[in-house]
């Protein structure tokens, strides 16, 4: 998987002060879909507080997720096309949202330049990062995928790598596409061979993965 940049496009105070103003706040409890992928595009939504999760869903009820965000950051950007939600969104803990109706979002743009730049850059961002998982689903097999994904979200801390967060087994097999009980197996192979461990919040990287499995 190339490296692409995966730090978040947030927004600062005074951003977020401004937008504040031509928006309605709202929260959720967890578990809760915010938006429903097929549903009309009408607003974005900032994220005040929580963290939500971006997945897409078959009839059959198999999902694979797209990304993961938090505080600062924003989604539901497409409403600008007036087209359909692309994706679903379920808040992953309490969340609180200031929700921007696109009339509002639009006439914000003539005074605030600035953040249609922003807007501008977070949606490039989108399309470099989803034709990597493309180029990922399409080239490599699950391992590579796994190995990509760690390679892609671990941050170096205390002089080795780890991949913050509660991510079950369940929740990485949806990111790459795959079945929780490969990613089982993967797992339990590279915890054997002492190239990651379990810590109670996070996993642990302790030297460089193979190139194969």
């Amino acid at each position: 998987m190339s490296q692409v940049n995966t730090q978040p496009f947030t927004l600062d105070a005074a951003q977020l002060a401004a937008l504040s103003t031509r928006a309605v706040t709202k929260s959720f409890p967890r578990q809760t879909v915010v938006v429903s992928e097929g549903d009309a595009t009408d607003a974005i939504y900032i994220i005040q507080e929580g963290r939500v999760r971006i997945f897409l869903a078959d009839h059959k009820g198999k999902e694979v997720t797209l990304n993961v965000q938090g505080p600062g950051e924003y989604f539901g950007e497409m409403t600008l096309d007036g087209g359909p939600r692309s994706a679903s969104v379920m808040t992953l803990e309490p969340c609180r949202f200031t929700i921007i109706p696109r009339e509002s979002l639009e006439s914000f743009f003539a005074t605030h330049p600035e953040f249609a730049m922003h807007l501008v850059h977070k949606l490039i961002h989108r399309v470099r990062v989803l034709t990597d998982r493309v180029k990922s689903l399409a080239l490599q097999d699950v391992y590579g995928r796994f190995r990509g994904m760690l390679e892609e979200l671990s941050v170096e801390k205390d002089g080795v790598r780890v991949l913050e967060g509660r991510m079950t087994q369940s929740d990485i097999a949806s990111r790459i596409g795959a079945s929780r009980e490969m990613v089982s197996r993967i797992l339990s192979d590279l915890k054997a061979g002492g190239y990651v461990s379990q810590a109670r919040h996070c996993l642990i990287i302790h030297k460089k993965l193979p190139p194969e499995y």
